[in-house]
């Protein structure tokens, strides 16, 4: 009998405008370490993680605000541990000034346990940080939908 081994996500590089700031970003907001990185002229780049683990890598590679309008990344997503975590992590993304495309913390559908923040990074980007068990105590934001499928 043949096995297929499925893979596990390793990590998510993302094109920016401004390597510092979206350092300065990431970490204030999910906690990550810079890992290594290069201030080379025209290969600029940092790798992020915790723990020892890479985790994202950001590319100073982009011209303009990242476009929502168009095929590729629709979000990235990360979990927390529980709804403790996730209201310390909507602290710290308010407390960066990042535009919530929700306000607050949303369950992901209509009587779902679990929920998140969405919010967006300095270019845009689309992120959550969720809760598999967040017992948010409101209705869901788009209903007939999942909260994190059309912003």
């Amino acid at each position: 009998m043949t096995t297929t081994a499925r893979p596990a996500t390793g990590h998510v590089g993302l094109n920016v405008r401004d390597l510092e700031r979206s350092k300065r970003f990431y970490e204030r907001v999910l906690g990550f370490e810079v890992q290594g990185e290069s201030r080379e002229d025209g290969r600029r780049y940092a790798f992020l993680g915790a723990d020892g683990r890479l985790v994202l890598t950001l590319w100073e590679q982009a011209a303009a605000q990242f476009a929502a309008d168009r095929s590729g990344l629709h979000h990235l997503s990360f979990e927390v541990a529980d709804a403790a975590a996730l209201d310390a992590a909507l602290a710290r993304v308010r407390a960066a000034g990042a535009p919530l495309l929700y306000d607050g913390i949303v369950p992901h559908g209509e009587g779902a346990a679990s929920g998140g923040v969405f919010f967006a990074d300095p270019d845009g980007i689309r992120l959550e940080i969720y809760a598999r068990d967040a017992r948010v105590e409101r209705a869901a934001p788009t209903p007939g939908a999942p909260s994190c499928g059309f912003f």
